[in-house]
């Protein structure tokens, strides 16, 4: 195990450990926030009895299918602008402020375009992660070396035959970064996008527990969705470095 591993899974077991004891003394009231041990004992009641399994699956559905659509769609459109510079110095502006606008006041919208389903917050998903796979393939294809595309013209490679054996590989790192910023914006867009309006999901057990005044649900979910989020980067990461290995880089 790594030093700075090592040194992140201490930094997290403080935490913990402070978090727990200003909880049992009082410092923090149950009223406000319930000790860690509480909530994993609440969540392991609520994994036990099935409980959350519907919603967890309708969350994780709609990540899947946002985040999925954001990082093919993302790389195609990345690419398509990377080769239109016009069109990139057009876009550009919108790309550096598009976080800026809350795409949360669109629900409505979305609602009465698709009906009270699971596909607006697939929407909003969808919509939150796809910019920022565009602007990593851009960032990408912006570094691969220019002996690369020399290479590419030296072996009379077409134009789309050079992007797809010799110009996106090389961007690969800059591309599994979208991809891993798409994931957790995909998880941001359909969480809230349950929490305001859905009618299931992780996000919706939240509203349900916090406007109920259930601490101890309510924090059980947020316990599991950043359990699952931390799994799921730490999963991306660990691809991340077989593939920079197999590239021959630290």
């Amino acid at each position: 195990m790594k030093d700075s591993t090592r040194l992140q899974l201490a930094s997290v077991v403080v935490f913990v450990a402070v978090l727990e004891a200003v909880c049992r003394v009082g410092l923090i009231t149950p009223f406000t926030m319930i000790p860690p041990s509480q909530m994993a004992t609440g969540l392991y009641r609520a994994l036990a009895s099935g409980s959350i399994l519907p919603d967890m699956r309708s969350t994780l559905v709609g990540v899947v299918v946002a985040g999925a659509a954001a990082i093919v769609s993302g790389v195609v459109a990345g690419a398509v602008v990377f080769a239109l510079p016009r069109v990139r110095r057009t876009l550009d502006p919108l790309f550096t402020s598009y976080y800026a606008v809350p795409i949360w006041a669109f629900y409505p919208v979305f609602v009465y375009l698709f009906g009270l389903t699971d596909t607006p917050k697939i929407v909003i998903g969808y919509l939150y992660a796809v910019v920022a796979m565009i602007v990593n393939t851009l960032n990408g294809l912006d570094r691969v070396p220019r002996v690369f595309r020399k290479t590419a013209t030296v072996m009379k490679l077409g134009r789309a035959e050079a992007l797809l054996r010799v110009v996106l590989p090389s961007a690969v790192p800059h591309i599994f970064t979208g991809v891993k910023l798409a994931i957790s914006y995909a998880f941001i867009g359909v969480v809230g996008s349950e929490f305001i309006l859905a009618s299931s999901g992780l996000g919706h057990q939240i509203h349900w527990a916090y406007t109920s005044f259930d601490n101890d649900a309510l924090y059980s979910m947020v316990l599991f969705i950043v359990l699952l989020a931390v799994a799921i980067n730490v999963s991306l990461s660990s691809w991340e470095g077989v593939l920079m290995r197999r590239r021959g880089r630290s």
